[in-house]
């Protein structure tokens, strides 16, 4: 009996060191900086997102999606993931890319609604006997107040609670990081729209034509000479104003209306102005000199070509939250592709717009300033034709965040 008691006491007294030697151990490896189970999820999580987070700042394209769709999966936990544009598939890891098609309309039907869903079995239907996919979760991806996509997740059974949040909450974090990349892109598009706007405010054609014009009523007609001189000493003034980023849509119509003066007196009846301004529309804030370089292009490059009588129509309409403007010839058009190719060549990185005769410039340097300021949802859109003229159009929010007029 002593025996078997000693025996006991032996145990325990060696548990009881072994138990003691390993507290001592964990105390050392936590004095040296070892991690705790806490820290080290902490730390593979934020691993995974910042590898993810590169490429999703390069914005949404299928070789960006690609990078980052593997550890978009990994943070999610899901048994595949797949990435979408607004229309299409841009990248798939893991199960689920047999089920390609069937994704790609779930999340077109989450990008229209700008809500997420869950898929079930039934909405998953395949040919294969042994398929893995059991569901999935479709969230939307916002970036900067826009749905640009979406984000989906592939279960191998029916979607849990859990699977439910990571997704969402990974899309939202997603989301975070496309608008960051648009937000650079726009302040990229913003810096080189600056120096252009600098030479694209007043054609060196437009002062060299106003003061021939000018001058040819000096003798004949001194009163309006001095008229005109007087309309264009206030039309250069607004247009070399160095204070503020925008302007009202009364001012920029009253500096065009400036300019449509002196060219008139250049083409005499040849051109006619048609206004079609809602009143309400009035007090709309819109980027500093936005307009004036569309009325220039309709009547230098439409108008000016055209045989005859041509006439330019300037409208301004209310549309609920926003104002939605056209400017609109009746002159010789061109040739969608070359109005393209132009444009692009211009926007290039390191182009200099003194090379190009100047056709394309404004139309590339309001268009980039409007995305810059409003999101790339507000850009012009350009309608034209050889010999059916050109219709320039663009949207403008009422209200808009950070828009707004200098005092």
């Amino acid at each position: 009996m002593g025996g078997n008691l000693s025996a006991v006491f032996a145990v325990v007294s060696l548990v009881t060191a072994l138990a003691a030697a390993l507290w001592a151990v964990l105390r050392l490896r936590a004095r040296q900086g070892i991690a705790t189970a806490t820290q080290r999820a902490t730390y593979e999580v934020l691993h995974t997102a910042g590898l993810a987070a590169e490429p999703l700042r390069a914005g949404l394209t299928a070789a960006d999606a690609a990078k980052a769709v593997r550890h978009l999966r990994a943070l999610v936990g899901a048994a595949g993931l797949a990435l979408t544009d607004r229309d299409t598939l841009l990248a798939v890891d893991g199960q689920g890319a047999h089920h390609g098609d069937q994704l790609v309309a779930a999340a077109r039907r989450a990008v229209g609604s700008g809500r997420s869903t869950v898929l079930g079995e039934s909405e998953l239907r395949c040919d294969l006997v042994d398929c893995p996919v059991r569901g999935a979760v479709v969230a939307p991806l916002r970036a900067d107040g826009r749905v640009v996509g979406a984000l989906v997740a592939v279960a191998g059974e029916r979607p849990a609670p859990g699977l439910v949040q990571a997704t969402l909450e990974t899309a939202h974090w997603a989301g975070d990081q496309l608008a960051l990349a648009e937000l650079e892109s726009s302040r990229e598009r913003l810096a080189r729209a600056e120096v252009r706007a600098l030479r694209a405010q007043i054609s060196p054609h437009f002062i060299y034509n106003a003061l021939t014009a000018i001058g040819s009523f000096v003798r004949t007609d001194p009163e309006r000479a001095r008229e005109l001189i007087l309309e264009f000493a206030e039309f250069t003034r607004y247009s070399f104003r160095a204070h503020g980023e925008f302007t009202t849509l009364a001012e920029e119509l009253r500096s065009i209306d400036r300019y449509l003066t002196i060219e008139r007196a250049r083409f005499g009846e040849r051109l006619q102005v048609r206004l079609q301004i809602a009143p309400e529309v009035l007090p709309v804030t819109l980027p500093f000199l936005c307009l004036q370089p569309l009325v220039e292009n309709a009547v230098r490059h439409g108008l000016s070509r055209k045989p005859g009588t041509g006439m330019v129509s300037i409208e301004a309409r209310d549309a609920g939250a926003e104002c939605h403007i056209t400017v609109e010839d009746d002159g010789v058009g061109m040739d969608p592709t070359t109005l393209t190719a132009g444009i692009a060549e211009v926007s290039g990185a390191g182009s200099d717009p003194a090379d190009d005769p100047g056709q394309h410039v404004g139309l590339s340097n309001v268009d980039e300033r409007l995305r810059s300021a409003f999101g790339n949802g507000f850009g012009l859109v350009v309608e034209t034709g050889l010999g059916s003229g050109t219709k320039v159009s663009m949207r403008v929010p009422k209200f808009h965040p950070g828009v707004r007029v200098s005092s």
